[in-house]
This record gives structure tokens, sequence and C-alpha cells, in this order.
């Protein structure tokens, strides 16, 4: 690699390694993550162990990291959680906060998050996203918060439904967003 080259570009080619891993709940064997993340994923409050173990999969699956936010409908070591995740758990990259507010002095770049709700009138196919972006979502039964949907108002976004549906499962919305993403940085990501 040429000392030239971005941190994008590394990140992108998968470039340096992490300097670690958080142990959260007491949980072992949580691996160093070989990459930088692609993308970051923020639940907030989510409820289903089963949703957020899929989701886990799939951020491992798109070089993505996971971030759990504010009080969880499970804990963080129920073994549904864990058969969602399958053995793939172990190499997810994740932490935990507190609250929104601990969860956002980690944004470096606010104008690079982004929030989904069914009550947007943005579509999500209307950004171009990049290497570093944040996705957030909001709890199974009530969405995210009305307060974090207002500060971001200029990047809520929603996944179209064309059907009698109030909304999509949460982990099938992470991954169609998380793939979207990738879709749009694919030919970056075959650079050689």
């Amino acid at each position: 690699m040429k000392s030239s080259d971005t941190s994008i570009d590394k990140i992108l080619r998968g470039g340096r390694p992490r300097d670690g891993a958080p142990d959260l709940a007491g949980l072992s064997g949580l691996a160093k993550p070989l990459f930088e993340p692609l993308f970051k994923v923020a639940l907030v409050e989510p409820e289903i162990p089963q949703n957020t173990g899929n989701i886990g999969r799939t951020c491992v699956g798109t070089r993505s990291e996971l971030h759990l936010i504010g009080n969880l409908g499970f804990k963080i070591t129920d073994r549904n959680l864990k058969r969602a995740g399958l053995d793939y758990w172990q190499h997810l990259h994740w932490d935990s906060h507190d609250t929104v507010a601990d969860w956002e002095k980690q944004v470096t770049d606010p104008s690079r998050v982004f929030v989904f709700s069914a009550r947007s009138n943005k579509s999500y196919f209307d950004v171009q996203y990049q290497p570093g972006d944040w996705f957030v979502f909001g709890k199974e039964t009530k969405g995210l918060p009305e307060d974090l949907m207002r500060r971001n108002s200029d990047r809520l976004l929603q996944i179209p439904i064309l059907g009698p549906i109030r909304g999509l499962n949460l982990a099938t919305a992470v991954a169609i967003v998380l793939y979207e993403a990738v879709r749009q940085n694919q030919s970056r990501l075959n650079q050689p």
C-alpha cells in the first residue's frame, strides 16, 4: 500500500487492525476486529435478542461495527442472541452506551449519522453513503426517540414500504441499509 493512501482506502482494502475490542457484560472470547469497520450500526434500546443477534451477524458480514444504546430488552448473554448470531458473535466489534448522549460523544462527524424511521419522507436511496457512516435504528415497538429524530431531521430516512405493513423487521431493515451502502461503495471495495 502506498504511503499516500488515505485512511478510507486502508479501510476499504482491509487496512490496519483495530487496537482492541471491548469485553462487555463479562463476556470473554471477543475477538479483536481485524480491520477498521466500513460502517457503524447503532441500535437504540433494541428489545428482541434474535433481531440483535441477526444484526450482529450481518455486521460481521459487512465489516461493520455494532453499538447498543440504552436499556436493552434482554441480557447481552441471552442464548437467543447468541443463537441468532451463531458462532459469528465472537468476530463482532461492538460497544454499548448507557444513553444516546453517551453514544453521541463517540460520533466525530454528526453530518454522517443517518437515522431511520417509517415516518420520514426521504428515501434511503437519496443518499450517497461513505465508509465510516453511522446508521441508527430504534426499538422494534416504538422506533427512535422524537428528540433524536428532530436533531437529525435533515438525515432522517425511510425504507419505502409498498404493502400494507407498518414497518419492516429491524434486522431486515438494517441489512437492507448496510447492503445498499456496500453496493454504493462496491467499486472501491474491489480495488487491489
